[in-house]
């Protein structure tokens, strides 16, 4: 048994082809929108998130520069606050076009269940224990369990336990053995999986819109939410406001719980 630490890590984001934008605004009349993007004006660097939920909201309205569309005389230039109106008024559609892939890593199984709970928006791959053999079983304690010394003398001890068992089960089924087909080493470890703790830590790569996103986090990092997912989506949030600041920019984080200025985007 080793103590493991629940793992955010971003592994995908929006990447936009500027050439193929290029093409569709000046045929449409807004090329300056581009423009401003190239010259800096809106961000030192090209956020490409950012710049997707914009773009999909402009689309909807023309509202590249004024005189477009007749109806709108003025145009908000300052990304920021053009984002900060979408929230505002709640033109969540756009955000479902910005997707974060992520790996959750040393999560453990009861928090997965929960996650697997959010599906709109959403796309789940999971390590199987079907196919993947446990050698050890990697667990996460919350610090109050780890200030409970009996606690966790008994903890570790029925986890090497489990451990010994599930070891001594490949032995037993002779899974190592030379000739072994993988259809049978299947067939045992799916059996052998029965014998190990729903708190074993695996992981899953974990992708959502940003819709998605902004309902989970203020989900689940809420009081009454499950401490694990809480502490999770706590890193979660933290690494969203560092990839698209403007879209996750209006969370105000009290004792972990992120609760948004704009709620049901």
């Amino acid at each position: 048994m080793k103590s493991v630490e629940p793992e955010v890590h971003v592994i995908a984001r929006p990447q936009l082809d500027y050439d193929e934008i290029a093409a569709y605004l000046a045929d449409v009349g807004g090329t300056s929108w581009l423009r401003r993007l190239d010259s800096g004006e809106l961000d030192t660097e090209l956020n490409d998130p950012q710049n997707l939920a914009e773009f999909a909201g402009r689309l909807c309205y023309r509202s590249w520069e004024p005189g477009l569309n007749p109806n709108v005389v003025r145009v908000r230039t300052d990304q920021d606050q053009y984002l900060s109106n979408i929230l505002a008024s709640l033109h969540g559609s756009v955000l479902e076009h910005v997707s974060f892939s992520f790996v959750l890593h040393n999560v453990s199984r009861v928090l997965t269940h929960e996650l697997v709970r959010h599906r709109p928006g959403t796309a789940i791959s999971q390590e199987s224990l079907r196919f993947v053999r446990l050698d050890d079983l990697p667990f996460w304690f919350p610090e109050w369990a780890q200030d409970d010394p009996e606690l966790m003398k008994r903890a570790t001890a029925m986890l090497d336990q489990m451990e010994q068992f599930q070891l001594w089960m490949a032995e037993h089924f002779g899974l190592d053995e030379e000739g072994v087909k993988f259809a049978e080493k299947k067939h045992r470890t799916s059996f052998m999986r029965r014998f190990a703790p729903e708190g074993i830590a695996t992981g899953l790569v974990w992708t959502a819109n940003v819709r998605t996103l902004r309902h989970t986090l203020e989900a689940r990092t809420a009081p009454g939410a499950e401490e694990e997912i809480r502490l999770l989506f706590g890193k979660i949030g933290e690494a969203l406001q560092k990839e698209a600041p403007a879209l996750f920019g209006d969370y105000e984080v009290v004792d972990g719980a992120w609760t948004p200025q704009w709620r049901k985007v």
